[in-house]
């Protein structure tokens, strides 16, 4: 079964396995587990920031950096397909007391005006006052389009005239320096806090590290602890993560590249569901949308012929590219889901 519902299902090598069992533990809540520590320092190092903090999800790093820079009853805006605010339980309204608001992007792609166009300063006793706004990069339900570098350049000074922080939700940020050949440094340079995931294509079984100035870092960690987020001899965890951070993120290429010949695939037998052009990092969609066929029929039929993928809605199915889908694997998944697509497509206009 080649598997394409989602990059969090990468499994540890066994060389990750092997850093793990050798791994330097103590205890983090006491600031004293070393592999953690070294962790911590790598990522922040990397995105150019002062500081980091390992947790056990993106969810988790993506609620404590927003919710350590946005006041309660102060607002966070972002994408209305953002996974903050789609895929992440409502925790930053329900624990965090932050409300958001979005803008629409129906491509994926962002444009700053967008945001800073909906800025907004408390006034009287009924104004939201605006205090971060939150960038996607690659956006996931956007189809893991990437943020375009000029547009996050002109975000970064806007905000620092406006007084409002960028947070970046970068589950997949290494996917997008793949794409680009933008360094994390230089994206970190246009954020005030980064959220990146090593448990998805860099492959570690556990794990996110927030990234930003010590001050919000220090205010983070309270807050995890307050959320029930603090970790003992977690080092074990965080062994696998430096060493798929120092050893897996050149490879993300592949799995971009996986994601385009499986695209182009579809593309050549039923163009209207999927636009190869589009396909930036690993994720694509295919949308069945006035064809008469349905996503969910897509997903069964694939799966009974050796495919996994994730039927999103009725109409749209996503699939995701990851270390432990080969080449061979890809042009196989390709072979398999064109004909699929085909035959479905086939079967509904007749």
């Amino acid at each position: 079964m080649i598997d394409l519902r989602s990059d969090t299902l990468t499994l540890p090598s066994e060389e990750m396995r092997t850093a793990m069992f050798r791994a330097e533990v103590g205890d983090d809540v006491y600031g004293e587990d070393p592999s953690i520590n070294a962790l911590e320092e790598r990522t922040a190092e990397l995105l150019h920031q002062e500081a980091g903090l390992y947790c056990p999800s993106g969810s988790m790093t993506n609620m404590l950096g927003i919710a350590a820079q946005v006041p309660r009853g102060y607002e966070a805006l972002c994408e209305s397909q953002a996974h903050i605010v789609r895929a992440e339980c409502g925790s930053h309204a329900a624990l965090a007391g932050v409300t958001t608001r979005t803008w629409v992007s129906p491509d994926g792609t962002f444009d700053a005006s967008m945001p800073l166009s909906m800025v907004s300063e408390p006034r009287g006793y009924n104004q939201v006052g605006t205090k971060v706004i939150e960038v996607e990069n690659s956006h996931n339900f956007g189809g893991g389009r990437v943020a375009d570098i000029e547009q996050l350049r002109i975000l970064h000074s806007a905000t620092r005239e406006l007084g409002v922080r960028v947070h970046v939700d970068g589950a997949r940020l290494g996917n997008t320096v793949a794409a680009t050949g933008i360094s994390l440094g230089e994206y970190g340079d246009l954020a005030d806090s980064v959220s990146l995931c090593l448990s998805k294509g860099l492959g570690a079984p556990v794990g996110s590290v927030l990234v930003g100035d010590a001050d919000m870092i220090a205010e983070a960690r309270l807050l995890r602890k307050r959320y029930g987020g603090g970790m003992r001899q977690a080092g074990i965890l965080a062994a696998g993560a430096l060493w798929a951070l120092e050893h897996n993120l050149e490879r993300l290429a592949d799995d971009n590249a996986n994601a385009l010949r499986i695209a182009e695939a579809v593309a050549a037998t039923s163009p209207g569901i999927v636009d190869p052009t589009v396909v930036e990092t690993n994720i694509v969609f295919f949308d069945f949308s006035g064809t008469g066929a349905s996503g969910t029929a897509f997903a069964e039929a694939a799966a009974r012929e050796g495919v996994r993928v994730t039927a999103m809605s009725e109409s749209k199915v996503r699939i995701v590219t990851h270390l432990d889908v080969s080449d061979d694997d890809a042009l196989k998944a390709g072979e398999i889901l064109a004909r699929v697509a085909s035959d479905l497509l086939g079967a509904s206009a007749a």
